[in-house]
């Protein structure tokens, strides 16, 4: 039989329709669900029969959503969340115990950083940060006690890529459970699961939403993992909700247009920065000048839709840019099909310390910006005026 390509599997990956013959998927948004008799509701707490229960525990939307991204990534099963830190927090306090080691690429977001400055450590459970570019040093790094590697790929927001193969086979090679962050490239354009990884974990706020409406997560990867991460999820509540899912199953049918447009908006204009005067560097996975633009396009079908660059003048000079904005939206949020601008450095990576923002990429000119849907010369019209200020 024909393998469906995935375009088709993100939009004709349903759940069975009900007994009045829906087309689209109805939503259904209910707390509990009915048994026939006290047998039928005892085999389901046992477990004997898989129906749903509670949508705490599972719920036919929540369902459709993990299907789809499982197919997509190549997982035999998945876990959906609340948030996308709600996956992230989850899957560490799943597979991690007292005593732990976590392996760390050293660029990831700020909330996963806190977590692992902050919070990991009143649970005695440590990590260790490497550089993006430097996996053929890791090995001294390792501790007897080291569970996972984690990375994202590209990194948030300085736009690092990681080598997953590799990266892929040194986990295997040291018994180590081996995440990833998929959230900037989605399943679409990258499916880590193919390079090694045993776990993949989305932010489906981001690109996956695509419209900035509803906030979601999900971890997917081996069956026998996702069942310890299903139990744990099960009974901490961090569920994602019906409606949430719903909305999340609909996006997807339309993830392979929206980030195809996505990817054109941004190389245009990253190329229109990179040209500009006043702009000191910038980094987009596509560009040629980016320092590990073949293996981007090793592991990536286009180059994503975020893009950072640093004005120039520092602090001042990217503050007054951002005021001078008029269409894109000044937001700590990405993957909108609105263009958002962020400034890390005081924003969603103001946690870290001045030297931890520089070994990240971080500078006070920095700019991560979210190329959105709009004409791609109007959001480059709105970029070039601010930058004139």
């Amino acid at each position: 039989m024909k393998k469906d390509k995935f375009e088709t599997k993100a939009i004709r990956n349903q759940i069975e329709r009900s007994q009045y013959g829906e087309h689209s998927t109805p939503m259904y948004l209910t707390s509990s669900f009915i048994f026939d008799d006290a047998e039928d509701m005892r085999a389901s707490f046992a477990e004997e029969k898989h129906r749903n229960i509670y949508s705490r525990f599972s719920n036919p939307n929540t369902s459709e959503f993990i299907n789809k991204v499982a197919q997509m990534e190549g997982a035999e099963d998945g876990v959906a969340f609340a948030t996308g830190m709600g996956a992230i927090f989850a899957t560490f306090a799943t597979f991690l115990n007292a005593g732990d080691h976590v392996l760390s690429v050293r660029a990831v977001f700020g909330s996963t950083h806190t977590l692992f400055t902050k919070y990991f450590p009143k649970w005695n459970i440590s990590s260790t940060y490497f550089n993006a570019t430097e996996i053929d040093n890791l090995a001294p790094l390792i501790q007897p006690t080291t569970k996972c590697i984690y990375v994202e790929s590209p990194t948030n927001p300085g736009l690092d890529i990681v080598d997953l193969e590799r990266l892929g086979q040194f986990a295997k090679a040291h018994q180590l459970l081996f995440i990833v962050d998929n959230c900037f490239a989605t399943p679409y354009l990258q499916q880590p699961i193919a390079f090694g990884a045993d776990l993949v974990i989305h932010s489906a706020t981001k690109l996956i939403d695509g419209q900035g409406r509803v906030l979601g997560g999900i971890t997917v990867g081996k069956k026998e993992l996702i069942r310890e991460l299903y139990l744990f999820a099960r009974n901490t509540g961090a569920s994602l909700s019906p409606f949430n899912a719903w909305v999340l199953s609909k996006s997807l049918e339309t993830l392979s247009l929206r980030v195809d447009r996505h990817c054109e908006n941004a190389l245009f204009i990253a190329k229109k920065v990179e040209a500009h005067p006043r702009i000191n560097w910038v980094k987009y996975p596509f560009l040629s000048t980016h320092p590990q633009y073949e293996l981007a396009k090793k592991q990536m079908k286009a180059g994503g839709n975020i893009i950072a660059f640093e004005v120039e003048g520092g602090l001042e000079a990217g503050q007054r840019f951002i005021n001078a904005i008029r269409l894109c939206s000044l937001s700590s949020n990405l993957g909108d099909s609105r263009t958002i601008i962020t400034h890390p450095a005081t924003t969603t990576h103001s946690k870290l310390d001045e030297s931890d923002q520089l070994a990240v990429g971080i500078t006070n000119g920095m700019i991560r910006l979210s190329v959105g849907l709009e004409h791609p010369t109007d959001i480059w019209a709105d970029i070039e005026n601010a930058l004139k200020s």
